[in-house]
């Protein structure tokens, strides 16, 4: 784990950061989107990191109010990547959904991102179903 990084879970978020860092870690056009409006009313948690009090991390936590919760939008600014930086956000984010009570996390991901999800944050494969609403 970087040290220089501090990892902070419900963290008060701003749209314009969250949607920057965002777009640079998914190469995408920056677009504010209402991120603390929906983590406030979706999210089980979501987990920050920030160096030098900069966010240059991000994962939240959505849940089904039981036993299942599900990963999502786990991004690390590509200036801060390979650090484990990442690593850190999701075994945070999963200790605060087991501390919430819930059994099982669930995520999906593409396959580039095989290694990272089951290699260094000790997900298993299983079988799921996709279906595309539009």
């Amino acid at each position: 784990m970087n040290t220089a990084v501090k990892y902070v879970v419900r963290f008060p978020v701003d749209d314009r950061e969250l949607s920057a860092l965002h777009a640079a870690a998914f190469e995408g056009e920056p677009e504010v989107q209402p991120w603390a409006e929906r983590l406030e009313r979706w999210a089980l948690t979501w987990v920050g990191a920030f160096s030098n009090d900069q966010l240059v991390g991000f994962v939240q936590v959505c849940w089904d109010g039981g036993a299942h919760a599900f990963v999502l939008d786990t991004a690390v600014h590509p200036d801060h990547g390979r650090q484990g930086i990442g690593r850190q956000l999701v075994l945070t984010a999963a200790e605060e959904a087991r501390k919430a009570g819930c059994e099982w996390l669930h995520v999906d991901y593409e396959p580039h991102l095989k290694a990272f999800y089951e290699d260094a944050c000790g997900f298993r494969p299983t079988d799921a179903g996709l279906l595309k609403l539009r």
